[in-house]
């Protein structure tokens, strides 16, 4: 980070799982473009959100402020492996039900290339909850702010504002011009690193609550007159969002123009842009950031125009965006452990024996305790259960190893993840796919973050011939035992 500001002139200051490989995005045609794979919107039960999300984990929370935020944001797994993005409300945030239910419904019409499309939603009871599509590659915040590889490069801070634009402009030609707090962590990376706009933003956080969450110094002046958010609001929000990229650190506004009028650019410029962009891109792009930031909300930009303005900044428009941020490819090979190549292979006996001196040891503070009550003859019972589904898993005989594991897990007394996922591979042995892959999940309900059972789906989703899904799950495997031996090597 330690090298020199970017030299611009001040008098220019006065006046934008597949095999393949990703292809680079078509800046010219790709803006407005619906997308037809993601499902329609609908309405889903607590209890499904519940399995996706192991009950709302702690270890699946991926919003700002972890369990702290009044409203949370989980990560999950449907049932048919899709990934998820949940937003579980404030209890007290919708009363009204059917203002929520209309409200989402009305986000959820949406269907964009620039957006992390909104799935569905569930309102039972008290809950109020958003599903949207997972974007996995984290938040602008934390590649501009918090990066840990390599400051993001001027041609990829360029395709971000004109993905936001594009994005901005597609839900204003459909009715929805109003954001709420746009700011640099509703700016999601999908698989392949390509930006997008989370769908969470285009409602408020409750019936009646704030639009704005962030610090005051970055509000559009006629929100903290009125209270209300109007369409000009939301480009006041993106040009600080510009300014964010132009400088990568979050400045506010009012000392932004200070320093445009005092030509003190070197306070303004990210040092790590050092020649990446000519002296007039620079100044198109704070031109541009000057006029989002005009008082007068008349005399701000549209959407529309922000799009013509960006889109001949462009830089390297034939490289994809995950080359840009020094990401690895969706579809690259991530190098597997044992277990992991063992599943990838479809090698059965290798994975039976990896699990069986694996033993219990990853069920440590997750079974159930057991008070004295319930060592009663019914519970000892449960326990022989088990014990002899170990023999028969041990000898190879796989069916009764199933017959075992289910009088053990029918009971319902004590939850194990290696019990499911014992049982998993006795299914596989025993070619039942699809039972395999619903043990292998219920594992991971169990335990959120055991790469076991993530590796487990991925040998369940083989065999049944899904092989996009099963690439992934793998790879989620993998990254779940890196962080695991990561943290038991700091111990």
């Amino acid at each position: 980070m330690g090298c020199e500001c970017s030299k611009l002139n001040p008098c220019c200051w006065d006046s934008q799982i597949k095999e393949s490989v990703a292809e680079a995005p078509d800046v010219e045609n790709e803006g407005n473009s619906e997308v037809d794979d993601i499902p329609a919107f609908r309405e889903f039960t607590l209890e499904q959100l519940k399995n996706a999300t192991s009950s709302f984990a702690v270890e699946n929370i991926v919003s700002e402020h972890g369990e702290k935020a009044p409203n949370v944001v989980y990560k999950g797994k449907l049932e048919n492996q899709r990934r998820i993005a949940v937003k579980r409300f404030n209890r007290m945030a919708w009363p009204d039900a059917r203002q929520f239910l209309e409200e989402a419904r009305s986000v959820g019409q949406l269907r964009n290339q620039r957006l992390a499309n909104l799935l569905g939603c569930c309102c039972e009871d008290d809950e109020r909850l958003l599903v949207a599509e997972f974007m996995p590659n984290e938040t602008l915040a934390k590649h501009l702010f918090h990066w840990e590889r390599q400051p993001m490069k001027w041609a990829m801070r360029l395709r971000v504002v004109l993905h936001l634009a594009q994005a901005l402009e597609y839900c204003t030609s459909k009715g929805r011009a109003l954001y709420h707090d746009l700011n640099a962590y509703r700016v999601l990376f999908d698989e392949d690193a390509n930006p997008r706009l989370s769908s969470f933003g285009l409602m408020k956080n409750s019936r009646d609550g704030k639009s704005y969450s962030t610090n005051l110094a970055f509000t559009p002046p006629e929100y903290l007159r009125t209270g209300r958010v109007t369409p000009e609001s939301v480009i006041y929000s993106f040009g600080t969002l510009l300014l964010d990229l132009l400088s990568g650190k979050h400045i506010p506004p009012s000392h932004a123009l200070d320093l445009i009028r005092d030509r003190n650019l070197q306070m303004l410029t990210d040092s790590c842009l050092e020649g990446q962009f000519s002296d007039d891109d620079g100044t198109e792009l704070v031109r541009l950031a000057s006029r989002c930031l005009q008082y007068e909300p008349r005399e701000r930009p549209n959407p529309k125009s922000l799009v013509t303005a960006l889109t001949p900044l462009q830089k390297e428009t034939e490289v994809p965006s995950y080359v840009l941020m020094g990401l690895p490819n969706s579809s690259s090979h991530t190098p597997l452990s044992p277990l992991g190549e063992a599943c990838l292979r479809g090698d059965l006996t290798a994975i039976h024996e990896i699990l069986e001196n694996l033993g219990y040891k990853d069920d440590e503070g997750v079974a159930n305790e057991l008070s004295f009550q319930m060592w009663t003859d019914q519970m000892q019972e449960t326990l022989n259960s088990k014990k002899k589904g170990d023999v028969a898993f041990k000898q190879k005989e796989f069916g009764m190893a199933i017959q075992y594991y289910s009088q053990f897990i029918d009971v319902g007394t004590m939850v194990s993840p290696t019990v499911f996922a014992r049982r998993s591979l006795s299914n596989l042995m025993s070619e039942n796919y699809q039972e395999a892959l619903n043990d292998a999940m219920q594992a991971q309900v169990i335990s959120p973050v055991w790469h076991v059972a993530s590796y487990l789906q991925g040998a369940a989703l083989s065999a049944l011939g899904i092989e996009n899904e099963a690439h992934v799950a793998l790879k989620e495997g993998t990254t779940l035992e890196a962080k695991r031996n990561g943290t038991s090597g700091q111990r």
